[in-house]
């Protein structure tokens, strides 16, 4: 089935109802922002999609298949808001790290991402050189670079911008026409409100759907 389902998915951390009964259906091919304030649990919600988090109860299943017991969507790319990579090593050489984990990609894939997000394969600057737009620029590079069918950005906007922004969207346009299903998440409405098909209000752990970018995240 070409969707994402999640149905009546709660999960609690440290007495903290983090997702309290969650459902929303998602077609496959679209994108999909999330908003709402810090801890409002739209990060959380993604980790489940991404099967990173295991919940109390509900389901989650991600174009045929449910993730339960440590399983993961077949094809995901995914950037999470406080990630870091190795700090001593060049752009090129920490997504060359990643790709040999699943072999799925080689040098003109690798090369080919990161000039989508304006970056220089041949810099020989290491990441921990590099400005924090560009940090947030190569994590981009690395869900993108194996065409993956779903794509999972928690906050990618942040530290960026305004043409690093407007470069972003580009980069999801593009992957929507590929057919890839994006999800968004973002505490800035306005930053994602143009690209989606769809936005989802995140709060207390409780997910709406809004159809006005000036309604309260």
């Amino acid at each position: 089935m070409s969707k994402i389902i999640v149905k009546e998915l709660s999960k609690t951390i440290r007495h903290n109802r983090v997702l309290d009964n969650v459902s929303l259906e998602l077609d496959a091919g679209g994108v999909y922002g999330f908003c709402g304030r810090n801890a409002s649990g739209k990060t959380m919600l993604l980790r489940a999609i991404a099967g990173l988090l295991i919940p109390d109860s509900g389901s989650v299943e991600v174009f045929g298949k449910k993730l339960a017991g440590g399983a993961f969507p077949n094809s995901m790319g995914i950037m999470l808001a406080d990630v870091e990579l190795v700090r001593w090593l060049t752009g090129y050489e920490n997504l060359e790290l990643l790709a040999a984990t699943r072999s799925k990609v080689g040098r003109a894939e690798i090369e080919r991402a990161m000039e989508r997000v304006a970056l220089d394969p041949k810099d020989k600057r290491k990441y921990k050189a590099y400005s924090t737009g560009m940090k947030r620029r190569l994590v981009i590079a690395q869900a993108i670079m194996e065409s993956p069918e779903l794509l999972i950005l928690d906050e990618p906007t942040n530290g960026l911008d305004e043409d690093s922004v407007k470069l972003f969207h580009d980069i999801i346009l593009e992957e929507k026409a590929r057919g890839a299903t994006c999800l968004i998440s973002t505490h800035l409405i306005e930053d994602i409100f143009p690209l989606c098909d769809r936005v989802f209000r995140i709060k207390s752990g409780c997910c709406a759907e809004i159809t006005d970018a000036k309604e309260d995240a």
